[in-house]
């Protein structure tokens, strides 16, 4: 089977200056891997993108080209670090192959110093920074709001991503509010989670009232919801 192959023109046009012209084809190069990993991105997330080219080499002579060179890369490799594409030029059936390095960063919520287990999360100990994605394990969190008012589950280092698996909005333990919805109406009592959760979590909750254990979504550090 014949994998496909991705196609674009970028306008790179012959110059009388032969490193320029070599200059101009990296910059195109650059250009068309940006486009193709956006165009082909699949997570929510919005990564930032640092595309290294290896100059072409001074010494190749590259032909006068009366139409946009082609670059042309296997879709099955977007996602690597490290990416081949292959340059052309219709007109004369002239082409090479050049590579680029691809470093993908995104800018998400990271401690600002050592914390340690059971401290709350606020802007005093959370900074917004650029991580490399090979660092992420778990979802990050992108926005300080996102983990304001969540406890640590354990100590962690200045610099690390905050992410879903070391934070608890609710932790066992915690007395909360239990919310049960049905029909536009909603019911409040009280309850002790009996799990760890962040928001969206389902876990299970005693309701203090008739002892009986429920389970219930996480909606903030104070309350979870059950839809009846």
């Amino acid at each position: 089977m014949t994998t496909a192959i991705t196609i674009a023109h970028f306008p790179v046009i012959a110059q009388q200056n032969p490193q320029s012209q070599h200059e101009k084809i990296s910059e195109g190069v650059a250009q068309f891997i940006d486009s193709q990993i956006k165009i082909n991105q699949t997570d929510d997330f919005a990564d930032n993108l640092q595309i290294d080219v290896t100059p072409v080499d001074s010494r190749i002579t590259i032909p006068d080209c009366n139409r946009p060179f082609e670059f042309d890369v296997d879709p099955a490799t977007l996602s690597q670090s490290y990416l081949t594409v292959r340059v052309s030029c219709n007109d004369n059936n002239w082409y090479l192959f050049t590579t680029a390095r691809i470093t993908r960063t995104r800018t998400i919520v990271v401690t600002a110093s050592m914390i340690s287990p059971g401290t709350v999360i606020s802007s005093d100990n959370a900074i917004l920074a650029e991580i490399d994605i090979k660092q992420l394990r778990h979802t990050p969190y992108t926005a300080l709001e996102d983990v304001s008012g969540a406890r640590l589950k354990y100590r962690v280092r200045e610099g690390q991503p905050i992410q879903s698996n070391m934070l608890c909005f609710v932790c066992k333990g915690d007395r909360i509010t239990i919310t049960a919805r049905a029909s536009g109406m909603a019911v409040k009592t009280s309850g002790v989670a009996l799990q760890d959760g962040v928001i969206g979590d389902s876990i299970r909750v005693e309701n203090s009232s008739s002892g009986k254990t429920i389970v219930a979504e996480v909606a903030s550090t104070q309350e979870v919801v059950v839809n009846l």
